[in-house]
């Protein structure tokens, strides 16, 4: 599919309400957020604190949003935030931020505060989608004012909260269905004509360009790359049209951009990207490089503040 076939909206045109409409009456619910997701995060209780954040309401439905939190939360401790789910349709990022919350957060709670959003945007889990009812992507979304209602709720948790980040971590995933649906959509819902069909074969990772910290990235690649392969850049040495900052690694402007790894002051932060469309990955192994890189990231922070 291209943007010029893209079935929704009069090409060269920004979309308007009925257009918006007409896409929101051809999305379905595919997976339920309740038996997937919901029930994982019930199951820690007893080990983790949870805390319902905030709720969505929308015509296509109502959906609580919920975090993890390590017990005994210090102020004289890091904090660290994971964050899964942004795009609801990434699944290792929801159940990655999930496994590492069953397997791993409380290996890290006597050096860490953590709290885990593993799901930011359960319609979008729900219907397997980028973007939220209202035909807005929320990982574009995080500032001040937000017409997302899924940025907003976790922005408006971790002010709240009046705690410094030490870390973000936030999981995503590249995907065939980017080129199949999402690119043409954004192109036809923008009125735009879209150039970049590149989706890099493997893993690799989005720093923040005013925050970069290669070394920290670089560790992170490293421990990744025992799990799942890693993304080699294009014959113009460029992983979705970005330039590669090292192996495996692009910078993006994430507040500029409205990115949710940049609405933070977290000095260390990064943003994950695995292909789960790669014909050797299989979902364990896409969980399991998320996992990788939470306790990489955790185990590098640990050792850089001792030093």
């Amino acid at each position: 599919m291209t943007n010029s076939t893209y079935p929704i909206g009069t090409p060269g045109k920004k979309w308007n309400n009925n257009d918006k409409a007409q896409w929101l009456k051809r999305q379905n619910i595919k997976r339920s957020y309740q038996n997937e997701v919901v029930t994982l995060i019930n199951d820690l209780k007893g080990t983790l604190n949870i805390e319902q954040y905030g709720e969505l309401n929308y015509t296509a439905g109502t959906y609580p949003l919920y975090i993890l939190k390590t017990p005994n939360f210090n102020a004289n401790k890091p904090t660290v935030l994971i964050t899964g789910g942004v795009h609801g349709y990434e699944t290792s990022g929801v159940h990655g931020a999930l496994r590492f919350a069953k397997t791993s957060a409380m290996q890290y709670c006597e050096q860490f505060n953590i709290i885990v959003a593993p799901c930011i945007s359960p319609w979008g889990y729900e219907t397997i989608n980028r973007w939220n009812p209202d035909a807005i992507d929320p990982n574009r979304s995080f500032y001040e004012g937000s017409p997302a209602q899924e940025s907003a709720a976790i922005m408006a948790f971790i002010k709240s909260l009046g705690t410094d980040l030490i870390a973000h971590i936030d999981l995503h995933e590249t995907t065939d269905s980017d080129n199949s649906e999402f690119r043409p959509a954004l192109a036809a819902r923008e009125g735009t004509t879209n150039t970049n069909w590149n989706i890099p074969d493997g893993f690799y990772l989005v720093a923040d360009t005013k925050k970069p910290e290669p070394e920290f990235q670089k560790v992170i690649i490293e421990s990744v790359a025992k799990v799942t392969h890693i993304a080699p850049s294009d014959e113009n040495n460029q992983l979705i049209g970005v330039p590669q900052e090292q192996f495996g690694v692009i910078n993006y402007a994430a507040r500029d951009l409205g990115l949710c790894m940049g609405f933070t002051d977290a000095p260390y932060v990064t943003t994950t990207e695995v292909y789960p469309d790669s014909p050797t990955a299989t979902d364990e192994e896409c969980i399991l490089a998320q996992v990788a890189v939470i306790t990489s990231a955790l185990n590098y922070i640990t050792t850089s503040t001792k030093d």
